[in-house]
């Protein structure tokens, strides 16, 4: 049967199952692009092609971290073993909790979930609040991708440092045309968030999950990345279904407020506490965070 003969609603949900699949399509014809991994190809005896690896990915010692990468693994006796909740890993498990933590108390998943209603809530009509939420989309979209160029030249910590202060002006002035609806015109809303959107991706959203594959060491990192993902989506899911019922008992300014606020505390521990990973090899990432103990 042609599509075309089809009901129009049926159509309709063809056409977004293609739509989606377009990406998926690209995605599995650019792995066959993706080199394997030096430490994947040292452990199964192909030395070799790691550090033609190595090389290709620019790094400024090839033999020196292939040797850091020999040495690793050999050291990694018991792995399937060792504990991850261990004093001398309290360190590590405490950056990549907190990040995940500070992550969703700076608001990210609600406003991805209810833009419209907060939209609205602001006072736009709900057609002009569902393009408003396009904007939103379109804005992580395009700053994840401007982060990407400058995650390796600046270091992850002045990312997160730029977008504490850029999320908390932000989210400060969605409060404050939430207390005050004149203040900043009828777009006002559109206008912070939109501006949220775009530091947090240029900032938390691009280097949380690079952090935490950097950060455990080689015999927890699995274990490590787990806690980080569980501990992210955690919060995730209190914080989306908590919003709703706070929004209505509190305001939204009161809300935005507190997220706001949420950004001052994260400033400092990624200032005061948070190891910068940049141009480290996972083996002397290893070294630093262990000696922090």
């Amino acid at each position: 049967m042609s599509i075309n003969k089809l009901p129009d609603i049926q159509r309709l949900k063809i056409k977004k199952v293609l739509l989606v699949a377009v990406p998926v399509i690209l995605f599995f014809v650019l792995l066959f692009f993706v080199p394997e991994s030096p430490r994947w190809l040292v452990k199964k005896q192909r030395a070799g092609e790691a550090k033609a690896v190595l090389q290709t990915m620019g790094a400024e010692s090839v033999d020196a971290e292939l040797g850091d990468i020999v040495n690793s693994l050999k050291e990694e006796t018991g792995l399937d073993t060792t504990k991850l909740f261990q004093k001398k890993y309290n360190f590590v498990i405490m950056c990549a909790v907190l990040l995940a933590v500070f992550n969703q108390l700076s608001g990210i998943n609600v406003i991805m979930y209810y833009a419209p209603m907060i939209f609205e809530k602001a006072g736009s009509s709900t057609n002009s609040a569902m393009l408003q939420a396009v904007a939103v989309g379109v804005t992580n979209m395009l700053f994840t991708i401007i982060a990407m160029f400058f995650i390796d030249k600046f270091g992850r910590k002045t990312l997160l440092l730029i977008g504490a202060v850029g999320m908390f002006l932000s989210l400060a002035g969605v409060a404050f045309n939430f207390y005050d609806e004149t203040l900043f015109g009828n777009y006002g809303v559109v206008f912070f968030i939109v501006g949220f959107i775009a530091f947090f991706a240029f900032s938390q959203g691009a280097v949380i999950w690079v952090f935490l594959a950097e950060i455990f060491p080689n015999r927890i990192r699995s274990k490590g990345q787990a806690l980080g993902s569980f501990t992210h989506w955690i919060m995730n899911a209190i914080i989306g279904l908590v919003f709703p019922v706070a929004l209505t008992a509190f305001g939204g300014g009161n809300v935005f407020m507190f997220f706001a606020i949420m950004m001052v505390p994260f400033f400092f521990f990624v200032q005061k506490i948070m190891p910068e990973t940049k141009g480290k090899s996972l083996e002397e990432l290893e070294r630093v965070v262990l000696s922090e103990r």
